[in-house]
């Protein structure tokens, strides 16, 4: 028996070894295709991490087969290289491989060994495979050294991976160039061809059958100045290869730093080049961007010296200067034949001997917001004021830009190709007559006066408004001595119809579905609104510390008989507070209206609100990097879910540090909802006359205006990140005793490339320089002048959590730290202060 039980063990091993021996000799990677190994009809290879996938397909209902590349693990196949473009294969015949052919080179056979594909390059024989790439990038390698002979990127087809370059050499003459399918269904090529000029500085084309069809506009580091609709966070891995830096080669390389994402960037059978991302929700690809959505995105739709804008009727005008050349085809709209300059300049008739010379001399007109004209000459100068004299000089300067990340910039032939936006863009300095200036300054000279006359009117309606204001507060007074009725606030249905009081002394109501709390169960709560359990004050009054009879701890804010807020506010934060469900937002567990008593009951943070940490010297200590740059992110979703992903559209209208609370863990809620606004259906902004909120952290299109949207509270959350990043008070800041506001110190010390000396140094030992620089970066975004500007808070959300590169931030030159400097001079903190102000708003 035992030799037996011996004997068995010894086939099982015997049985093994020869099973592993087999295996090593026939089983090959499955992302790999070798001399030993082939790829046939029904088979795929698929790359080491389970992303790509490599096989035979037949698109759509198409009767023929080609080669391509997908994405393995998306269920919605998008095919995004395709081998055989120009030479399908017949969707009957199952005989197809695709195999190591003798030379070395991958082969696309048949049954009888015909070729109908190869990659055709020099290869040493017998040594070479095949390899399907994580990055879906299909590579022809030597197995020996390595060295790769053969790539599928470098063979671009109508879609661009992350990862990819897009351009060409002009020494050697390679191009990289992209090229639209035949149709949806036909992948063989198309008349569409897309890739990156050989010009200084370059940019992104698409042509129609060698014709230009439309253009980017030039690259000035960061991202192409002709598109302002291309979202900033799709842009973040957008950019120039190293080799850039030579004078010959253009190339641009698409990443992504968040691999979460599957982006793409495709060109279309009908010649537009669009970002494409999967949205894993809608279980579809879903294009974010699109270069082609107008007709004024067609090249050259309005001709030479023609401006295009997509929201005018028509959509073609002349430039300033210049009338239609044939006013019958403009008739019919036919502006191909563009525009012709009404007045000579001096500099041709010089040239034509029309005149002596005498005469005033060319200028120049400012032409905003727009795609600037193709086929620019780029001078080397250091800036505007150079630029444009360089123009001056030059009669063969039709006109001139300064931008920035890129310099001087000129035209010497017809300007061709512009297009006005309705925000973003550049400004273009267009070469006229001296006497079609006159006009111009005849309406600058207007313009100057209606200013000044805007700007008396503006200090008067402050002046009007503060003494509005003080009456009102007066009137306020004298009606908190009559008893403010509930069914006044809400609605017609007496409290008795409301319920019973329950065995805690609560009432429930209807409105809000908030329970009512009974004033007696409160004044007992906060030991009657004692001093000593006093949290703090704000424009709507104290807020106490309170314990109901279970033990459960709160804070009641009381509004106080001085406010500037009532009725209307108390109303309003209670229905829409309670609407609300999100982690960074304080959760409201009541009210009370009894008598002349208005009072909201929230949760209670044990850690109060920001201000009374980060103001604070001696506390401030508390607040490391990781925990301010938590609050950050905190605050930043709480407000992205207030704009987007509520059930109500809710512009904030007065976020502050001080309306930050902390929980026990330092985490981050958003409160006081009194002056917040509700937006319907696809409003974006609004307009009032009643501009209520804090000096410091208003926008100006709102503190001027009275328009507030979603970019009035980016402007807020901007000042507030700079706040937090600094330790420091926007309205209460002084540097070297120069009148400065915190926003301009910021501004100043990045643009000087000193963006690290604004953090607070209590942070010296416990920050992170890419998260610190990543938030101020982000804060002078949101606090640029112009609403365009500034990001959206999905935006920021992406540029905080990732290492996303955003555009470069403009200046922020309007403030109020002039007008606050002296009147809060004195002040280190605020306790949760709201300004309110009656200006009258346009």
């Amino acid at each position: 028996m035992g030799t037996r039980k011996i004997d068995a063990y010894a086939l099982l091993s015997l049985v093994l070894q020869l099973y592993i021996v087999i295996e090593s000799q026939f089983c090959v990677a499955t992302d790999t295709i070798s001399q030993s190994k082939e790829l046939s009809v029904g088979e795929t290879l698929t790359s080491a991490g389970q992303i790509f996938e490599l096989g035979f397909f037949r698109p759509g209902n198409s009767d023929k087969r080609y080669i391509g590349i997908w994405y393995k693990q998306i269920p919605v196949r998008k095919v995004v290289w395709v081998a055989n473009r120009e030479k399908p294969l017949t969707a009957s015949d199952t005989t197809y491989a695709l195999t190591i052919g003798m030379d070395g080179n991958l082969w696309l056979v048949d049954g009888n060994k015909t070729i109908f594909w190869s990659t055709n390059v020099s290869t040493p024989l017998n040594n070479s495979v095949a390899v399907l790439l994580d990055k879906g990038n299909f590579v022809l390698r030597d197995s020996v050294s390595g060295d790769s002979l053969w790539e599928s990127f470098n063979q671009p087809c109508n879609t661009v991976l992350p990862g990819m370059m897009i351009g060409m050499d002009s020494r050697t003459g390679e191009k990289l160039f992209m090229s639209s399918w035949k149709t949806e269904d036909d992948p063989f090529p198309g008349i569409f061809v897309a890739g990156i000029s050989p010009e200084k500085p370059p940019q992104a084309f698409v042509q129609k059958s060698s014709i230009p069809y439309w253009r980017s506009g030039p690259w000035n580091g960061l991202k192409f100045v002709g598109m302002p609709d291309l979202h900033g966070a799709y842009l973040n891995g957008f950019n120039f290869v190293p080799q850039v830096q030579q004078d010959n080669q253009y190339y641009f390389i698409f990443t992504l730093f968040n691999t979460s994402y599957v982006r793409i960037i495709t060109l279309t059978p009908n010649g537009a080049l669009q970002f494409v991302e999967w949205n894993e929700g809608m279980k579809d690809w879903n294009p974010v961007n699109d270069a082609l959505v107008s007709a004024c995105d067609v090249y050259g739709a309005c001709g030479p010296f023609g401006v295009c804008n997509k929201n005018e009727s028509p959509i073609c005008r002349c430039l300033k200067g210049f009338e239609p050349k044939s006013n019958k085809e403009w008739g019919i709209r036919n502006w191909t034949s563009g525009c012709m300059r009404q007045t000579k300049l001096l500099c041709d008739k010089r040239i034509a001997n029309l005149s002596s010379g005498s005469g005033k001399i060319d200028g120049f007109w400012k032409f905003r917001g727009i795609k600037l004209p193709d086929h620019s000459i780029y001078v080397p100068l250091d800036d505007s004021a150079q630029c444009k004299l360089w123009c001056l000089n030059n009669c063969s300067c039709l006109a001139y830009a300064y931008i920035n990340g890129i310099g001087c910039t000129t035209w010497a032939a017809d300007l061709f190709d512009i297009q006005e936006f309705a925000f973003g863009g550049e400004d273009l300095f267009l070469r006229l007559a001296n006497s079609e200036l006159g006009k111009v300054g005849k309406r600058v000279k207007l313009i100057a006066s209606i200013s000044v006359i805007s700007g008396i009117a503006f200090l008067g309606a402050m002046i009007y408004g503060l003494c509005r204001w003080k009456a009102n507060r007066r009137g306020k007074r004298y009606n908190r001595n009559h008893h403010i009725r509930f069914s006044d606030i809400f609605s017609p249905t007496s409290v008795a119809e409301r319920g019973n009081l329950t065995r805690t002394g609560i009432k429930q109501q209807d409105p809000s579905e908030l329970p009512m709390f009974d004033l007696q169960i409160l004044v007992s709560a906060t030991n009657k609104f004692n001093t000593n359990n006093k949290l703090g004050e704000g424009g709507f009054g104290p807020v106490f510390k309170g314990e109901l009879e279970d033990g459960q701890v709160i804070a009641v804010k009381k509004l106080s008989r001085c406010s500037g807020q009532g009725v209307a506010e108390f109303k309003n934060e209670i229905i829409l507070i309670s609407k609300l469900q999100h982690k960074n937002l304080v959760r409201l567990m009541g009210f009370c209206a009894e008598g002349e008593e208005l009072m909201i009951v929230y949760e209670y943070m044990p850690n109060r609100s920001l201000d009374t940490l980060l103001f604070d010297s001696t506390r401030s200590a508390r607040l490391n990097w990781a925990k301010r740059f938590n609050i950050i992110q905190g605050t930043a979703r709480g407000l992205l879910y207030l704009h987007r992903d509520s059930c109500l559209k809710i512009i904030h209208r007065d976020l502050k540090v001080s309306n930050i609370l902390l929980d026990k863990d330092m985490n981050p809620k958003i409160s006081d909802f009194g002056l917040a606004r509700i937006f319907q259906g696809p409003q974006e902004q609004a307009n009032t006359h009643r501009v209520v909120g804090t000096f410091g952290y208003m926008a100006p299109e709102y503190a001027i205006g009275g328009i507030f949207s979603e970019k009035s509270d980016v402007f807020s959350f901007g000042v507030l990140v700079l706040e937090i990043v600094s330790g420091k008070k926007n309205t209460n800041f002084q540097i070297h005793e120069e009148q400065l506001s915190l926003l301009g110190y910021a501004w100043q010390l990045w643009n000087e490339g000193r963006g690290l000396d604004l953090m607070d140094q209590e942070l010296a030992n416990s920050f992170s320089l890419s998260e610190v620089m990543r938030c101020i970066h982000v804060g002078l975004l949101c606090v640029q002048d112009r609403s365009a500007d500034r990001p959206t808070m999905s935006d920021i959300v992406l540029m905080l959590s990732s290492e996303t590169d955003g555009p470069q931030p403009k200046q922020p030159t309007f403030t109020f730290h002039n007008l606050l400097h002296n009147s809060q001079s004195n002040k280190t903190s605020s306790v949760n202060v709201v300004t309110v102000s009656a200006i009258n708003g346009r």
